[in-house]
């Protein structure tokens, strides 16, 4: 990775920030220098990202399941507002939290049992045979609604006499 001059750095910076407020793009064309560098101190300038010395562990490492817990015991009685506080303060994001407190309820949940294990498979067969069952009538009831309008046009085409016995005779088959 290539790096700039702090000056360099200060002069672009002050060139992409209020009263200048030059374009990006445009003074990435000029010095040659990516777009994304340029984003990153302006967001570095601006605080909207705070920047890590490499002394630092990476900010990508997880914290271990002790300091999840203890961050949900800590945060359990705070409202939206502190926590959204907290989470800025801690550098958390506030669903990374709310997930691990999910976790954490889901962890004590009981088991379900092996008679409600069983129920809930008599259930899913009871619904697969009504599924079935449903489709069935739906077909039937299809058909039936195609032969009415059969018979209808027939009736309109032929007369009443002759829809009456090609009624019979589809009948008697």
């Amino acid at each position: 990775m290539k790096s700039y001059p702090q000056e360099l750095k200060d002069r672009l910076t002050a060139r992409m920030l209020a009263p200048h407020n030059e374009s990006i793009t445009a003074l990435a064309r000029e010095t040659q220098i990516p777009k994304d560098t340029l984003y990153g101190w302006r967001a570095i300038a601006l605080g909207r990202v705070n920047p890590t010395p490499a002394a630092e562990p990476a900010s990508g490492a997880a914290p271990s399941s002790d300091v999840k817990f203890a961050i949900v015991v800590e945060t359990a009685r705070l409202n939206e507002h502190e926590l959204g506080e907290y989470c800025r303060t801690k550098g958390l994001y506030v669903q990374q939290v709310q997930a691990w407190r999910e976790r954490c309820s889901a962890a004590n949940a009981a088991a379900p049992s092996r008679a409600g294990q069983e129920q809930a498979r008599e259930q899913a067969r009871e619904i697969r045979h009504l599924r079935g069952e449903l489709q069935r009538k739906d077909q039937a009831l299809a058909e039936a609604a195609a032969l009415l309008l059969l018979q209808k046009k027939v009736q309109a085409r032929w007369g009443a006499g002759a829809a009456a016995s090609s009624t019979s005779r589809s009948v008697s088959k």
